[in-house]
């Protein structure tokens, strides 16, 4: 599908002879910057009260797909693509979270070479100590700053933009 906007030429004259304009100059690197800056500021934010928690990013991500997943379970593949892992990385952290007694291996019934990662007691007993202080993060630096009107459309945005370049990371759960 091509760009709504318009490519901008290259540096140099154009055919009237008049300058042309900077690439460099251009909105759409204004925003991805934007989009970059805005989510390591919120990570930047978040970081110390994961630490505090004993969790790392990859960890708190896992433990709360499982958790808001049905049944507290996801294939190993769906929650690769939901955590933007390789699944080579994925199955490393899981092995982890087994060993730390917080997720468990199930075999799928219905195919022998794929597996699913299961939230256990303790696994939910720590992601719900970590959410609180978690949402209270959420709420100061990115529901605060927003009208509800605002943050509808942004949300509305971000799902719009997640479907099309992650198309599988809602698979096996609420999106």
């Amino acid at each position: 599908m091509p760009s709504t906007h318009a490519m901008t030429p290259a540096a140099g004259a154009n055919d009237t002879g008049a300058a042309a304009p900077d690439p460099l100059d251009d909105g759409r690197l204004t925003t991805m910057g934007l989009l970059v800056e805005t989510y390591a500021g919120l990570m930047a934010q978040m970081e110390p009260e994961m630490e505090r928690a004993a969790l790392g990013r990859s960890e708190f991500d896992v433990l709360l797909r499982l958790a808001r997943s049905p049944d507290a379970q996801l294939r190993m593949t769906d929650l690769a693509a939901q955590v933007a892992m390789s699944t080579s990385g994925l199955t490393r952290l899981v092995d982890r979270l087994v060993r730390d007694g917080l997720v468990e291996r199930a075999a799928c019934p219905t195919d022998r070479r794929g597996s699913f990662a299961t939230l256990t007691v303790e696994g939910r007993k720590k992601i719900e100590a970590a959410i609180e202080p978690h949402l209270a993060l959420i709420d100061q630096w990115l529901i605060e700053p927003l009208e509800p009107e605002e943050l509808a459309a942004f949300a509305g945005a971000l799902r719009k933009l997640r479907d099309r370049v992650r198309p599988g990371s809602v698979a096996g759960a609420h999106a």
